[in-house]
């Protein structure tokens, strides 16, 4: 007989989100805290495949090495101490990341760490197959065959494009946040789309659906866990 999780935990993401970035301590403590749900990552492709090339790549990188110099300010997450370039796409690592799933948690969770350093950490960011394949390369566990095959699949490709879908089609309380920032949650709209914030949780359970978009405390997901399997808050 198949048991239902008594909660839903899905997370829009992307490897290459400073914001996401710097929330990995407060997830990781949740995937802790909350053993027996199922926890879903949707990869949004903060970088798509269709966006033109910026006329300067090298102010370009200045500029997004600012960015990430303020959102670490607020995070605490580490920064990279040259930003060589911006992420021309998101597709390969979120392909890498999506596929490494089928290898088990634990070795997806580090795929997923590796890529996100290469931006973060090497400043080189991971956005072709062969730069993808080098960082994840040496994670315990990881079949890097096996993981390259995946990701150039049409299957691999199907899940991230619904992925980048879903994530276009955000629910209606994150479109007209009103709260303060540094990072609200609310909804991004773009030339084309509207699109989740990245990271933004929505957790659904017995209790109903909870959404905590953006930069958020803590105490802001533990509440909306609780709310969302019908449990009093503490």
């Amino acid at each position: 007989m198949t048991v239902t999780p008594a909660l839903e935990v899905v997370e829009y993401t992307d490897p290459a989100c400073p914001w996401a970035w710097g929330s990995e301590p407060k997830f990781r403590f949740l995937r802790a805290k909350l053993p027996g749900a199922r926890w879903r990552r949707v990869f949004g492709i903060l970088f798509d495949d269709d966006e033109d090339p910026a006329p300067d790549p090298a102010a370009e990188a200045a500029w997004y090495a600012k960015f990430i110099d303020t959102v670490s300010e607020h995070t605490g997450a580490p920064k990279p101490a040259h930003l060589a370039w911006v992420a021309r796409t998101s597709w390969p690592s979120s392909l890498a990341a999506k596929a490494a799933e089928a290898q088990g948690e634990t070795v997806a969770d580090l795929v997923l760490w590796r890529l996100r350093e290469t931006t973060f950490v090497h400043g080189t960011p991971a956005d072709d197959t062969e730069r993808a394949l080098a960082a994840v390369a040496g994670v315990p566990g990881l079949d890097l065959g096996l993981l390259r095959t995946a990701m150039e699949s049409d299957e691999a490709r199907a899940c991230v494009r619904e992925d980048w879908r879903e994530t276009r089609n955000p629910c209606p309380e994150v479109l007209d946040i009103t709260a303060p920032g540094p990072h609200s949650g609310r909804a991004k709209h773009l030339e084309h789309h509207v699109r989740y914030a990245l990271p933004t949780l929505t957790f659904t359970g017995r209790g109903g659906r909870f959404v905590v978009p953006g930069w958020r405390p803590l105490r802001e997901y533990l509440d909306a866990a609780r709310a969302a399997t019908g449990a009093r808050p503490l």
